[in-house]
């Protein structure tokens, strides 16, 4: 999967955001400091919940 990644300065910090995914946003005091947390956020982001189902849930996984 390929997602855009957009960093833009603002005041001291630079922040990182991904479009495709609302909310996932992180910042860094410098541009690699950044990169590193956007990435990270996307992890986090992506990571499947610890939901608890019922027990008759249907539950795939699907791949994108």
């Amino acid at each position: 999967m390929k997602l855009r990644v957009v960093i833009e300065p603002d005041e001291d910090v630079y922040v990182a955001y991904c479009p495709e995914l609302p909310g996932c946003v992180t910042y860094g005091k410098t541009e690699e400091e950044a990169r590193k947390n956007i990435m990270e956020a996307i992890e986090l982001y992506l990571r499947p919940s610890k939901e608890d189902l019922s027990e008759d849930a249907k539950v795939f996984e699907v791949a994108v």
